[in-house]
């Protein structure tokens, strides 16, 4: 990496001084149509904020908050705060009012940007709780708040070049850039404090691994408010990548055959539907088209890494991709060179398949805590080994701890939790090794699998421990199952609670003239509780006895981050799953 580069903001002037001017270092959509900042634009947007914000007494270390969805916006205010010294605390626009007050309250801060009407109307409520906030902007028009447009414009009109080119020069790499409250799964959540130096250790170790340029795209729609998708968008500053942020969950599809993107970072959930999808339009297909469209993904479910394939292999994949696999790639723009995937597990056959259809996918690995990645696979020789995480990124010491915990040192582990000396000290350790609470072991390749989480594993009242994750990743190969929770903590058996794929059973119960009126109709039919049984038994067969899911209940609706049973990066929240569905819980074990 550039020995220039040692504070995050100093990306901008790189980029400035390294890339062929172009229109769109940043582009968001407005009004149905891409609006496209060049990157001397995005320099004067931030040091205009940043003129503002010290126009209104902010000094090094002052908590400031952003409430909002991606957007160019969010870059701008990031980078006005971190050239004053200021700590950036994004929070998550999904959250409950209940960690709003609770974030906002802990970390003291002092000015609060939100995204949107619709947001402000879920916060405007609380913000006079919180004792230490002295104003709050929006990004558009809200009666009563001043608009970011208009605190740029005020900074524009009292510029102090001078004061902040002091300001950035008294600013050290090992200054807090960010406090980053983790969604969690249970209880409140903990403030990651992360500096510039942490983050930019990442940007350090994984920019190799990125096949793009600065003639290249990027869609980006996971949150910038969780650090696996902003240490991402560093990234790609640092490569010149032309980041575009998705409108929303339910137009990416449609963005990315707009800017037909050659790189996109995502989680398993979004993968698992796109695969879904794929499926779903197989299904519909006849005679020797839909024969072509199966042989090619059983092949595709067999690709190994290519160093391990056939000839006789190898000449039917290229077949393949001739006749099936290229209108996937037309489906992912066209141009798409590869795609990370991170924050839960992936399953097997679908970084194979998309990797087999020369769609690459890397999986890698990290937490919060550690700015985040720890491991990754990637596209050099021996680099890519399907069911890891991948290898070690070079500035990163991993070994294997008790109870087969790994514990992580390097330059990306965090400063500490938030005002909680205690906690820290129960995360990091004498020799400065941060526990991650993740079960795995690192293969002789060098390459990292992780096998659980500690505080997922249980033990059954039969004395055997169970990895719920290693199941559950599993079950959800099975196109009738979104999602699934195993429990069986102290119970003579494993069971589970599993969220059907309702769009794939609707057409199934309309094959087989199955009448509903209902998802949660249809779910009571006995053919329905038969087929999920047939399903259950076939995933079993993976496992051991003491594994196998035993009894199941089947939910009326998909889990979401709306209504509390996934974290804001889809993670199921095991806590108040249990708590919601404690009545199907107890049926299973009666």
């Amino acid at each position: 990496m550039d020995a220039s580069i040692t504070r995050i903001f100093d990306l901008l002037p790189y980029y400035a001084n390294t890339y062929r001017p172009k229109d769109d270092a940043l582009a968001g959509k407005e009004n149905g149509q891409w609006v496209k900042y060049d990157i001397q634009t995005f320099r004067n947007l931030a040091d205009e904020l940043s003129f503002a914000l010290m126009n209104l007494g902010v000094v090094k270390g002052d908590r400031i908050a952003t409430i909002a969805s991606n957007c160019p916006e969010w870059n701008f205010i990031d980078m006005a705060i971190l050239q004053l010294g200021a700590v950036h605390v994004p929070v998550y626009p999904t959250i409950s009012e209940t960690d709003y007050t609770y974030i906002l309250n802990h970390a003291e801060v002092k000015f609060v940007f939100v995204g949107s009407p619709d947001l402000m109307r879920k916060v405007q409520h609380i913000l006079p709780e919180i004792d230490s906030i002295k104003s709050v902007f929006t990004f558009r028009p809200v009666e009563g708040f001043t608009l970011l447009s208009e605190l740029i414009e005020s900074g524009k009109q009292q510029a102090r070049p001078q004061e902040l080119s002091s300001l950035k020069a008294s600013v050290k790499p090992d200054d807090l850039a960010t406090l980053i409250y983790t969604s969690g799964t249970t209880g409140y959540p903990k403030g990651v404090m992360l500096s510039h130096a942490n983050l930019l250790s990442n940007v350090a170790a994984v920019y190799t691994f990125f096949p793009v340029d600065d003639s290249c795209r990027a869609l980006s729609y996971l949150p910038l408010c969780h650090v696996y998708e902003r240490m991402n968008i560093y990234t790609y500053l640092y490569l010149g990548v032309s980041v575009y942020y998705a409108e929303n969950m339910g137009t990416i599809a449609d963005n990315i055959r707009e800017i037909q993107p050659e790189i996109l970072t995502t989680v398993p959930r979004l993968l698992e539907k796109v695969y879904d999808k794929i499926i779903s339009k197989g299904m519909k297909l006849k005679g020797i088209r839909r024969q072509l469209f199966f042989w090619a993904l059983n092949l595709g479910h067999c690709y190994d890494i290519p160093e391990k394939t056939g000839v006789f292999y190898k000449l039917q994949l290229h077949i393949a991709n001739k006749l099936v696999f290229s209108k996937w790639r037309e489906a992912l723009g066209g141009k798409m060179r590869v795609i990370v995937s991170g924050g839960a597990a992936l399953q097997p056959r679908l970084s194979k398949v998309f990797t087999a259809a020369a769609i690459p996918i890397l999986e890698g690995y990290g937490l919060t805590e550690t700015s985040p990645v720890i491991a990754v696979n990637n596209l050099e020789p021996g680099g890519l080994r399907f069911g890891t995480v991948g290898r070690l990124l070079r500035n990163v010491r991993v070994k294997i701890g008790d109870n087969s915990e790994i514990l992580v040192k390097g330059p990306n582990v965090m400063k500490g939790y938030f005002k909680d000396d205690a906690m820290t000290a129960a995360a990091i350790d004498q020799e400065g090794w941060f526990h991650t609470g993740d079960v795995g072991n690192i293969e002789p390749d060098g390459h990292l699998r992780i096998t659980g989480r500690i505080k997922e594993i249980f033990k059954t009242s039969m004395g055997k421990y169970i990895s719920p994750a290693l199941i559950e990743n599993k079950f959800k190969e099975s196109p009738f199952i979104d999602g699934i929770m195993v429990i069986g903590e102290n119970q003579k058996f494993a069971a589970a609670l599993i969220v059907p794929n309702f769009e794939h059973l609707r057409s199934w119960c309309r094959i087989k003239n199955i009448p509903f009126t209902s998802d949660s109709d249809m779910i009571t039919h006995k053919e329905i509780v038969l087929r999920f049984r047939k399903e259950v038994d076939h995933y079993n067969s993976f496992f051991g006895d003491y594994e196998q899911i035993k009894k199941f209940e089947l939910t009326d609706h998909e889990w979401n981050v709306q209504n509390g049973e996934l974290t804001a990066n889809l993670k199921i929240k095991r806590a108040t799953i249990v708590g919601k569905y404690r009545e199907k819980i107890e049926r299973l074990y009666q």
